[in-house]
């Protein structure tokens, strides 16, 4: 019987191309440990995040090529993940946190905030460390859309601890105001309540801090991109033409601020009737595909329009978990993994 060395295994398994990164996965560094014996091969290959979108294409391929070598009688290819840390400077105040993703919009009533609490879910539900932080200071209402409106968190050594809800971590100025309660205020308070909600919040360790900013280019938007220093931002639109020139406004104020522009989603897009299974656009336009291109950024993907993303809402339970095989739940999982690889190709940069 013919004997396997590691050098063998690791030429087979340069053979895999990261598809976003576009390098092989041994010069990436994700070969983590190989252990050979009278044949047998194990390979732990640990991926730059637990959502990636092709984890399972690449642990097939990799099964095949080492099954392919002469000699090797059985293969156990183990797959992990490990977020990488941004680059961090002294000044950040969320050291622990690898990566800071803010979710905007050039107008309200797109669903931004449904798309952040989805986002933020679909990233715990495939093994990442979460936060979601509520920063529309003037109508916040992802406590309501997780249904722990009515919960208040805790303060220890002058911090405030986060809710836990559905595997995230949460903090919110709806938690702090009255359920009627409207916060009137003017730009620097506003400014000082966003940077409160980053260094007052004990967060912990997390892979990613998803932030669901108010829709416009007003204080908090700008004062978050000035503040921490964002991975970058998902700009979330309907497919119209009036929204898609409003969120060109929002990208040309991140860009401006430096804060890189990680993608596109577009929310509400064709409505598949439920009883004849036609396909509607109720909101016609260009589409959010084609205002990526025109602005070269990523698209991200579409989350077609159902009353059921609605209502969950209003019951205080995230789509993607209320109709977990629906179409919504299965677009929110896809664009959470494509996020995720933006957030990996940011990081290797």
């Amino acid at each position: 019987m013919a004997t396997i060395t590691r050098e063998q295994v690791l030429d087979a398994l340069r053979n895999i191309v990261d598809p976003d990164l576009h390098r092989d996965i041994v010069s990436l560094g994700f070969i983590k440990e190989v252990v050979i014996c009278d044949g047998a091969v194990k390979v732990v290959i640990e991926l730059t995040t637990p959502a990636c979108p092709v984890r399972d294409q690449m642990k097939a391929q990799a099964e095949s090529l080492l099954r392919a070598l002469p000699g090797v009688s059985t293969v156990n290819v183990e797959m992990t993940a490990q977020v990488r840390q941004r680059a961090l400077t002294p000044e950040d105040i969320l050291p622990d946190v690898k990566h800071i993703v803010a979710i905007a919009s050039g107008k309200g009533g797109v669903g931004k905030s449904t798309v952040a609490v989805n986002l933020a879910v679909a990233l715990a539900e495939s093994g990442a460390k979460v936060g979601l932080l509520d920063a529309d200071v003037y109508g916040p209402s992802i406590p309501k859309m997780l249904g722990c409106q009515h919960e208040k968190p805790m303060v220890d050594a002058q911090q405030i601890i986060p809710i836990r809800r559905y595997g995230l971590s949460i903090m919110s100025l709806g938690f702090l105001l009255e359920e009627e309660q409207a916060a009137m205020w003017r730009g620097p308070i506003v400014a000082g309540t966003v940077r409160q909600l980053f260094v007052d919040v004990r967060w912990g360790e997390l892979d990613y801090l998803i932030v669901d900013l108010p829709p416009g280019t007003g204080d908090a938007p700008m004062t978050t991109a000035q503040l921490v220093p964002l991975t970058g931002v998902v700009i979330v639109m309907t497919p119209q033409q009036v929204a898609a020139t409003i969120a060109g406004k929002s990208v040309a104020l991140f860009r401006r601020l430096n804060a890189p522009i990680l993608g596109v989603i577009e929310n509400m897009g064709e409505f598949v009737c439920p009883h004849c299974g036609e396909r509607t656009l109720i909101f016609p336009g260009p589409g959010a595909r084609r205002f990526a291109e025109r602005l070269g950024v990523p698209f991200l993907g579409t989350i077609p329009l159902d009353p059921v993303v609605s209502l969950a809402s209003d019951e205080g339970k995230p789509a993607l978990l209320a109709a977990p095989d629906s179409a919504q739940a299965q677009a929110f999982r896809q664009i959470a993994g494509r996020l995720a690889a933006e957030i990996s190709i940011a990081s290797m940069r």
